[in-house]
């Protein structure tokens, strides 16, 4: 690992090619938290490609349009889901539309870092 940054929103684990991010319970993801994304892909990535792992151990909501800004950020290559809770996954269907980067569901972190690197 690289990095643990806080933000208001959650926890993120910076390593060298992804990010892995475990939001807060009850916290609805907006817009707005795109700009730290945006600045640690300026820190940590700049140019390289980067994959975004979303950690769900937690419950929280997320407005939907966070993905149109998300999916202009150019080197970031995949995103991926673990979470074992059923309705995570079935939420992640929904996400998948709003997303033009692949996006891959997991039960198992490991595996989630083991596809993220196979793209980057």
């Amino acid at each position: 690992m690289r990095d643990k940054l806080t933000f208001e929103f959650g926890e993120v684990s910076i390593f060298e090619n992804y990010i892995i991010v475990v939001m807060n319970e009850g916290i609805i993801v907006e817009p707005k938290y795109n700009d730290d994304l945006i600045e640690m892909r300026d820190t940590y990535f700049y140019d390289r490609p980067f994959g975004y792992i979303s950690h769900r151990k937690n419950s929280y909501s997320v407005d939907p349009k966070i993905y149109f800004e998300t999916s202009k950020i150019f080197n970031l290559v995949a995103f991926a889901i673990v979470s074992v809770n059923e309705i995570n996954i079935d939420n992640s269907n929904l996400e998948q539309k709003f997303l033009k980067q692949p996006i891959k569901k997991f039960t198992s972190l490991p595996e989630a870092v083991e596809w993220i690197e196979s793209l980057v």
